[in-house]
């Protein structure tokens, strides 16, 4: 089976599948941070698993899906791989002429859904400051929130996809230009009229994100972007995760690309469904600057994959990073805790384990790989992967710049998740007991 983009014939090629140009010297596309990466076996690995998964991360770019990936995996707070492959722009399928940019771990990329899990960090900060509770309905603070039947609808079941609110009803307005728009989405969200609020799971692609920001604002006489820096970012030293892009940083972001085998029709009613729009208008529009100069907590975080890394290392270090504290150990259990038994989400048409702002790993098999129950965190549109997993102490981000739902790199995502599951093994049952005492998660 042919499965490798370098193998297939050009003409081909160009007519089932939009993808990047890949060439045959891996190497010479490849940014490493080996100075930074540490010995594996001072982490309890080995030099043959770190290779193993950086060969699965190579063997999922030469499927040219991704023209460009990013992977750091964090063990025990140590850096064990921290690398990147392809370019930032100017090799996706569309692009001529412009001289390709190289992908490094340090390139900031657009988190997409992933931004979720850093969105609903402030609420719970809140929460642990006493100024909210989870368990007080919305328009406890939002008074226009509580129209037509929301009244009662709770800060937890918003975080936890279960408001009845999943999609913006916007009467033909184009929803991705409507997005940039914050003041009308919420005139929209607080005069719609809920779906069965808290009785099943429904993801909120976009809408919860809007309603989120709002809260904090209210609550806290901030705006949502200053909030999250002043008490999230900016003391963990973490200068380029942001909701939006402005200056060096949106100069420096990644390029997304519309990739995968050319079957846009069953794709784009999926989406629609999920998202609200097609797969290359959602794509368009996360490449024009006007998106990141707005803020749209469930959509449009940046990050590199570095610090994607560290912030996740933060929540599995029970909320503090370099001896740094920005959440105490009790509300971040709170925020990775699941809500319930799996459920089948109504929007995304799969079952899925929630917490209030996280997306949780399974067994046998979880989004994050096999044998991942305990692992929190996010993915994002749509091969972006972000999760912290405690009975591993690894933290990892996962970003790639190809959006695609049907393609080529479906089998060796699964591999590479497969092998940072296989060679990050599990910690003993009493070193887990230590790990969690340590960091007061316990």
């Amino acid at each position: 089976m042919l499965t490798n983009i370098r193998y297939l014939p050009g003409p081909l090629r160009r007519l089932v599948l939009d993808g990047a140009d890949v060439p045959r010297d891996l190497a010479s596309v490849t940014a490493t941070s080996e100075t930074e990466e540490t010995d594996p076996a001072t982490v309890d690995m080995t030099r043959a698993g770190v290779d193993a998964i950086w060969d699965a991360a190579q063997s999922m770019y030469a499927t040219g899906m991704h023209p460009g990936i990013s992977l750091v995996v964090r063990r025990h707070g140590e850096i064990v791989l921290k690398r990147a492959i392809g370019h930032a722009r100017g090799n996706g399928p569309d692009d001529r002429g412009d001289e390709p940019v190289p992908m490094t771990p340090d390139t900031p990329v657009c988190l997409y859904s992933a931004s979720k899990a850093m969105a609903a960090i402030p609420v719970h900060l809140l929460s642990e400051r006493d100024q909210l509770s989870l368990l007080d309905p919305v328009s406890h603070y939002i008074p226009e929130f509580g129209q037509k039947g929301k009244q009662d609808i709770t800060i937890y079941q918003l975080l936890c996809h279960k408001a009845g609110i999943p999609t913006i009803r916007a009467n033909g307005v184009d929803i991705a230009e409507l997005l940039l728009d914050s003041e009308e989405v919420l005139r929209l969200l607080y005069a719609s009229e809920p779906d069965k609020p808290g009785q099943h799971h429904a993801y909120h692609a976009l809408t919860a994100g809007f309603v989120v920001a709002d809260l904090v604002e209210r609550v806290s006489g901030q705006s949502f972007r200053s909030f999250f820096r002043d008490n999230v970012t900016a003391p963990l030293g973490l200068k380029t995760i942001d909701f939006g892009a402005r200056g060096r940083i949106l100069s420096k972001l990644a390029r997304n690309y519309v990739s995968g085998f050319k079957v846009s029709l069953p794709v784009d009613l999926y989406l629609k469904r999920a998202i609200g729009t097609s797969l290359e208008h959602a794509v368009d529009v996360s490449n024009d600057p006007r998106f990141y100069r707005a803020v749209i907590p469930a959509g449009n975080g940046v990050g590199t994959a570095d610090e994607c890394s560290r912030f996740f290392q933060c929540l599995l270090n029970g909320g503090q990073l370099d001896g740094t504290r920005v959440l105490e150990p009790l509300t971040v259990r709170r925020a990775v805790a699941e809500v319930g038994k799996p459920e089948f989400d109504r929007s995304l048409l799969v079952p899925l384990r929630y917490s209030a702002g996280m997306m949780l790993g399974d067994t046998p098999w979880g989004l994050f790989g096999p044998d991942t129950g305990k692992a929190f965190g996010h993915l994002g549109f749509t091969n972006n992967f972000l999760w912290a997993d405690p009975e591993r102490a690894t933290s990892v981000a996962l970003l790639t710049t190809g959006k695609l739902v049907v393609g080529l790199h479906a089998p060796y995502l699964l591999n590479l998740l497969y092998r940072i599951s296989k060679h990050c093994p599990k910690l003993s049952e009493e070193a887990q007991r230590e790990q969690l005492a340590a960091t007061g998660m316990a």
